[in-house]
């Protein structure tokens, strides 16, 4: 029944976020850069895959990281899953030449919403984890039992802003800024990296997160 009720919140949420990346698809990598920090350094402290590892990408969009990844490791295999038909077409072209070594789903990404043959090494998500209200608990909670025994999970997102206007503002962006996933991740994980960070004079920070299995 559990799982029945998370399946059904991320299909509604899946549906708006479908709506809103149909507008920014487009636009994505040549803006977000400006806002979306920290991006490349989580992938500079993952801990090193071994060779036939894999690492699954939630909300994996326009497919930046899994191309860096795929550069960074020539041994690892890569998942990508998100809700945007959009979003993920530009991932399929920008991984094309890949094709042998990643995987991309158009899903929801939560308990219950479709199987993978094994659990994982590494579960990352890239400034997704607020964007999903409601279901990132359910979204922690499905990452949780796709990993390996001393697997990592791996999240860089917003954090908090002491401003409410900004706050406001974000809220209109479907992103929750009120540092809520940090102690959930805590919860579920043993720190292996934990960084919270000022961005643009302290009008909010980031959170960039590692946690084992």
């Amino acid at each position: 029944m559990e799982n029945t009720k998370n399946a059904s919140n991320a299909a509604g949420q899946a549906e708006n976020i479908q709506a809103y990346y149909k507008l920014h698809a487009q636009i994505y990598d040549a803006t977000r850069w400006t806002f979306l920090l920290g991006r490349n350094d989580i992938l500079r402290k993952l801990p090193t895959p071994p060779p036939g590892a894999t690492l699954l990408e939630v909300g994996c969009g326009t497919g930046r990281n899994l191309r860096k990844l795929a550069t960074m490791y020539p041994e690892l295999y890569l998942i990508g899953v998100d809700v945007s038909s959009d979003m993920l077409q530009r991932a399929g072209r920008a991984t094309q030449d890949l094709s042998r070594r990643v995987l991309l789903f158009e899903k929801p990404y939560a308990p219950g919403t479709f199987k993978l043959e094994k659990p994982v090494d590494i579960v990352m998500c890239s400034y997704a984890l607020t964007m999903f209200n409601p279901g990132w608990e359910a979204a922690i909670d499905r990452a949780y039992a796709d990993l390996k025994e001393g697997g990592y999970m791996a999240v860089v997102d917003f954090h908090s802003s002491p401003s409410s206007g900004f706050r406001w503002w974000m809220g209109q962006n479907h992103v929750r800024m009120e540092g809520h996933l940090l102690p959930y991740l805590r919860q579920k994980f043993t720190d292996h990296y934990v960084s919270v960070r000022p961005a643009y004079l302290g009008l909010w920070k980031y959170l960039v997160y590692i946690g084992q299995k």
